[in-house]
């Protein structure tokens, strides 16, 4: 709420600004300054569309959890969530209602905020919009099936009950992992180690502790995020794409230069 809120803010105070700079020189000049790195976000915003997208819609989710009552929470994620249930029922919209909701109420919205900001965003620029859109619904998706098979083998063989059938699951941590495994697979010698540890612990330590099948579902989206993105790099290569400071400088350019 306090991130959302933020950012609202900045928003409107940006647009207060402009308008206040057609009755004041000094405002106005501050404002041209400031272009330059409005104009920066606007096109690094742009530049992995998707992402961007798709972080508006999963925090608007977030927005309405935290903001309704809690028994309606429950109705609205238990009826968009990948359960046994509810897939075998209606696979296409349940894989699709699931995508936008954050698990445990939206806990941890900052962190998936950043990851898909920087990892995320990173690796749909050098891969491209259409073919991190597949990477992320294969991890979603084929995660999301292999965890209900694991779930009624567990069922089928009494080592869980059938009221596991009902569980909530819902999918953006999935789609995260996917994403995060393609960004990995393309890094350079020095982070790809570094990235593959930190979404190793990620994905392991909760495993381990807590032994929860939804953990072994991070784990398929790694695996499936990284068979998926591999597949893709054989059809064509990631794309070359400007650094941040590079794409600062174009802009700075493109204002100046009117």
């Amino acid at each position: 709420m306090i991130f959302l809120s933020t950012v609202l803010i900045l928003c409107c105070t940006w647009y207060f600004l402009k308008f206040l700079a057609h009755f004041s020189r000094k405002i106005h000049d501050e404002v041209r300054k400031l272009s330059v790195y409005t104009h920066f976000l606007s096109k690094w915003l742009q530049s992995a569309p998707a992402t961007f997208t798709y972080t508006a819609i999963f925090c608007a989710f977030t927005l309405v959890q935290r903001t309704a009552p809690q028994h309606l929470i429950n109705i609205l994620t238990n009826h968009s969530s990948t359960s046994i249930a509810r897939v075998s029922d209606k696979p296409i919209s349940t894989f699709f209602d699931s995508a936008f909701w954050v698990a445990d109420n939206g806990a941890g919205l900052l962190i998936y905020v950043v990851l898909f900001w920087t990892v995320i965003a990173w690796a749909e620029r050098k891969y491209g919009s259409p073919r991190m859109i597949v990477i992320t619904l294969s991890g979603h998706i084929l995660a999301s099936l292999t965890t209900i098979f694991l779930e009624l083998w567990a069922i089928n063989s009494g080592r869980a009950p059938s009221s596991l059938a009902m569980a909530t699951d819902v999918g953006v941590s999935y789609i995260l992992v996917a994403g995060c495994a393609a960004a990995i697979l393309i890094m350079r010698k020095r982070m790809f180690y570094i990235g593959l540890i930190i979404l190793g612990l990620f994905i392991l330590l909760p495993l381990f502790v807590e032994h929860s099948i939804w953990d072994m579902g991070h784990l398929f989206a790694a695996f499936f995020g990284f068979i998926s993105a591999r597949l893709l790099l054989k059809l064509s290569p990631v794309r070359t794409v400007s650094s941040p400071y590079e794409l600062l400088l174009k802009c700075r350019s493109e204002l100046y230069n009117k």
